[in-house]
């Protein structure tokens, strides 16, 4: 982006918003398909729901004139020219599948939003000198194929095409099988398309917007994620007849690890998060001592370094605890992701966005993984959250307000009209 496109925005964009009540009515109509059943969606990846979500935005994008690209993990990208076609374009996007028991605004926002972009440069005449794509990344749940944000993985290089068709769900289908059936494989080349960059709205899925009543959180980081699997061997026996002395019980020091996990995690407040999460006791009798225990450890911060301080203290406190309680300690890495830091240009389009508008904004760092967190390794990448209620996500309850769905579009339109660039005729 250029000094000239900030000042243009700068002198004029104050007056340059999208339509919030077309962009609501647009969510509310995609919300009618794959209605969950206490208000929300079931709209999962690559299902017949699915097909029908891709067909009503496929047919908006057409109605603004844009044409389709699809790609071989049924990634969308709908284009609108630019005055020099030549140029890459600025992508712009989310996802529109959804959990089993999803919420009508988690990935859908950015998808529509996106296209409200499109919408309002159409309606009033701006032009753009890059073109701008609105995408659908395919599978960003993960939820009926692992793993999450899969088809933007294998655009950016993480997983291998052949890999991610391989994989099945409950039923034991594939993703490549569905894409098929479906009707939404494409012949383009994944991660084909070049792109100048990559802007993501999204709703938080936290409560810190909210309780701090600000519009507009700019993303800045995106945390890293460390998943520890740990196996605890004691001994089994009777829970009346042992002695309290002679007891090594893989339940206690399961608890006493999952104290240590807590009192790590606050220790790097107020980024770092832990919990232990999935957990199992055996043989699970109530009136036996569990001579195993095995459970998982979630650690998470935007710092590779307190990661791996978090890591190294559970590891030296859990065998302390460990010795003096005389079980046996096993430590696996179950899952990895690298902290993510967004591009400092494109985030710096997103803050200047809100000061533009007049929102209140503070930086944010996302929690939970999404698309533009594997786009960022192969452009510059930034996002723009709007709260939401209670911090609920992932849930048929989840609900946002209208005025922020608008004050969130309203950012990221002109974040993505600054960096694509503005022309004047």
């Amino acid at each position: 982006m250029t000094d000239a496109n900030v000042a243009a925005l700068d002198g004029r964009g104050k007056n340059f918003r999208i339509n919030g009540d077309r962009l609501w009515d647009a969510l509310m109509e995609m919300a009618k398909i794959g209605p969950g059943v206490a208000g929300g969606n079931n709209r999962q990846t690559l299902t017949d729901e699915d097909a029908e979500g891709r067909r009503l935005f496929q047919s908006w994008c057409e109605a603004e004139g844009m044409t389709m690209g699809l790609d071989k993990m049924g990634n969308m990208f709908a284009r609108h020219e630019g005055t020099d076609p030549s140029l890459p374009p600025v992508m712009v996007g989310s996802h529109l599948d959804t959990q089993p028991t999803g919420g009508k605004y988690d990935g859908v926002l950015g998808v529509l939003a996106a296209l409200e972009i499109i919408r309002t440069l159409k309606e009033t005449g701006i032009k753009t000198k890059h073109p701008i794509e609105v995408v659908n990344w395919t599978n960003e749940e993960g939820t009926r194929f692992s793993p999450p944000m899969m088809a933007s993985g294998v655009f950016a290089g993480v997983h291998t095409l052949e890999w991610a068709y391989g994989r099945q769900d409950a039923a034991g289908k594939s993703v490549g099988e569905e894409l098929a059936r479906i009707g939404w494989i494409g012949d383009e080349e994944v991660g084909a398309r070049d792109m100048a960059a990559f802007f993501e709205l999204h709703i938080e899925q936290g409560p810190i917007l909210e309780d701090e009543n600000i519009d507009i959180g700019v993303v800045t980081h995106g945390q890293g994620l460390n998943w520890l699997q740990v196996t605890l061997t004691g001994r089994e026996s009777h829970t009346g007849s042992t002695p309290m002395p002679k007891r090594v019980n893989a339940g206690l020091g399961m608890a006493r690890i999952t104290q240590l996990v807590d009192e790590i995690a606050w220790s790097h407040a107020p980024l770092a998060v832990g919990a232990v999460g999935h957990c199992d006791v055996y043989p699970n009798s109530r009136n036996i001592i569990p001579g195993k225990a095995v459970f998982t450890i979630d650690f998470r911060h935007p710092t590779q370094d307190v990661i791996d301080d978090m890591e190294q203290r559970l590891r030296d406190g859990a065998k302390k605890i460990c010795d003096d309680m005389g079980l046996e300690i096993e430590i696996e890495q179950a899952g990895q992701f690298d902290p993510v830091k967004f591009d400092d240009g494109c985030v710096s389009a997103i803050r200047r966005a809100a000061e533009r508008l007049g929102y209140s904004h503070r930086d944010i760092v996302s929690g939970a993984g999404h698309d533009a967190c594997w786009i960022n390794r192969t452009a510059p990448t930034a996002m723009v959250m709007c709260p939401c209620v209670d911090g609920l996500s992932h849930n048929e309850a989840e609900e946002i307000s209208r005025d922020w769905a608008t004050a969130g579009a309203d950012v990221l339109f002109h974040a993505v009209v600054e960096t694509a660039g503005i022309v004047d005729d």
